[in-house]
């Protein structure tokens, strides 16, 4: 089965888990529209269909992945990037 990116991965499941813990339930007592929006792409990305085994399949292929790669530092305005004098 395919698998997303880690960094996809990873990027859906902290927005879920966000959106989960701010957005307000609706009438029915049922997670906001952007909660079921993120659940459905985590099912999707994890080929599941509950997001509570979802969740548990992202975190389980996260815990396996490397880890995520530290971007660069920054290059200080005004210094050359890269170029050798």
């Amino acid at each position: 089965m395919l698998m997303p990116h880690p960094a996809v991965l990873r990027g859906l499941l902290a927005e879920y888990e966000a959106a989960a813990a701010d957005e307000p339930v609706d009438a029915t007592g049922h997670p906001g529209p952007r909660t079921r929006d993120l659940a459905y792409t985590l099912c999707v990305s994890t080929g599941t269909r509950d997001v509570r085994r979802a969740l548990e399949t992202a975190r389980r292929h996260l815990a396996d992945a490397p880890a995520p790669a530290t971007p660069p530092a920054p290059v200080a305005a005004g210094a050359p990037a890269g170029v050798a004098d």
